[in-house]
């Protein structure tokens, strides 16, 4: 319809939405499910705290990085939009086609079996069951998005505040009852390469704030704001999560947490028996889905800027005016999301085979995103107003060698999943040779 083609995304979400969203996006998966994997890498307790604090450091760097490439080029592209600017287009294609084939619809797969796991631990369904939770709830929320922005917006909002205030009081509890107290953690040796894997894990676990790059195009007055939004909504997570993380230390001990594969749910049995096993699963599928939500609202902006740019994608590239919402690359993004998903169910190492499978192609493009603040600070004429990030150039090099480190890491240690992910990005270099338009 005209109308369609001519529609542009509102300026519709204010700093608190964003902000919500970090935090829904973020508090879903790797907290339930990454401790007990940093932990075998972990030395002893002292060093599963120190990785979790360094990994939030390096969490809050790229954050206030990115706040100043999206408050400087707001749009609903994102990274694709920063990468396309500093890059060029071809560089910026590449990257559509691996946000497109490998990073979301693998995250989004990723969340919906973690979701199916333990959904399935509250309403068995059988062997399948997993596998037909995780499709439901992608199907499910694509058409709750394609309705509109606003049904997503709110269903985030709702959830979000239930499991926010649901993890807290899991985390008072664990310190209020009376446990056990759990016996000092099996000391071990770790290599570099482990421990960089560990890190690959507790990133994972932080993971998903700078897809608020991608609402900078429907922020309210985004230069203002997209580094308050950002930032605040980093701050809570990593706050959260080191709560969550010292609680399991306090109830289960490190030994504990190794030797558990669902860690929450082993800690809250500890606590308050059966009843609290199967509460943290509903909090769990709850946190889950807040995840799956903020990855499917995200995820098709970038379907929708590629699709804008590229003439041959033009119907992804529609925005519709009802709903205020990139309807058709909804569409594509839930089929493409729902095929990963049942692979996974029949390789039955959905979570980790996704992982693997999106971890070298994410750092590879988050490496040239934190470089890219240097190219646009070369290209400022000194008249330009936006967020800054502090301690430039120090502040983006960290950022970059973090970066780098888990990089590496990934293609060196992650297995054979990192390697079917190189070679979907690889497939995708045709899209080189496209006639794309100039940058705007």
């Amino acid at each position: 319809m005209p109308e369609n083609v001519s529609a542009v995304p509102r300026k519709d979400l204010t700093p608190v939405d964003v902000s919500i969203m970090v935090v829904g996006i973020v508090l879903g998966i790797g907290i339930f499910k990454t401790p007990s994997l940093v932990a075998k890498y972990s030395a002893d307790e002292t060093v599963f705290v120190s990785l979790w604090l360094l990994g939030g450091l390096i969490t809050v760097i790229g954050s206030v990085c990115y706040a100043e490439l999206g408050s400087a080029r707001p749009d609903a592209g994102g990274e694709y939009a920063f990468l396309r600017e500093a890059y060029g287009s071809k560089v910026a294609l590449l990257f559509a086609w691996a946000r497109c084939t490998v990073i979301q619809p693998g995250a989004i797969a990723a969340a919906a079996f973690v979701m199916g796991d333990y959904a399935n631990v509250v309403w068995p369904l059988g062997a399948p069951g997993p596998g037909i939770y995780a499709l439901a709830s992608v199907i499910v929320f694509t058409l709750v998005n394609h309705v509109g922005t606003r049904p997503g917006k709110l269903v985030q909002k709702a959830v979000e505040v239930i499991v926010v205030l649901s993890m807290l009081g899991i985390v008072i509890s664990a310190f209020v009852a009376r446990v056990p107290e759990p016996g000092a953690g099996t000391p071990q040796t770790t290599s570099w390469g482990g421990t960089g894997l560990a890190m690959m894990f507790i990133l994972l676990t932080y993971g998903g704030w700078n897809e608020a790059a991608y609402l900078s195009g429907e922020l309210q007055d985004a230069r203002r704001n997209m580094a308050r939004a950002l930032v605040v909504g980093v701050l809570i997570v990593v706050a959260v999560s080191l709560a969550i993380n010292v609680a399991y230390l306090h109830v289960l001990g490190l030994d504990g947490i190794r030797d558990s594969d669902a860690v929450g749910a082993a800690m809250m049995r500890v606590v308050a028996g059966d009843t609290g096993a199967t509460v943290m699963s509903v909090v769990i599928v709850l946190s889950t889905l807040t995840t799956l939500n903020g990855l499917i609202i995200t995820g098709a902006r970038s379907y929708y800027a590629l699709g804008r740019d590229v003439g041959a994608l033009r119907s992804v590239g529609t925005w519709r005016r009802q709903g205020s919402t990139p309807a058709n690359a909804l569409l594509l993004q839930g089929a493409v999301s729902a095929v990963l998903v049942v692979f996974g169910a029949f390789t039955r190492a959905g979570f980790r085979t996704m992982v693997a499978y999106t971890s070298p192609v994410f750092w590879f493009f988050m490496l040239l995103v934190a470089l890219s603040v240097y190219v646009f600070r070369r290209r400022e004429t000194g008249g330009e107003s936006h967020y800054r990030v502090p301690l430039y150039p120090l502040t983006p090099a960290l950022f970059a060698l973090s970066c780098l480190w888990v990089l590496c890491s990934s293609l060196c240690d992650a297995g054979r999943g990192s390697i079917v992910g190189v070679a979907v990005l690889l497939a995708g270099t045709p899209l080189l040779f496209l006639r794309t338009p100039r940058p705007r």
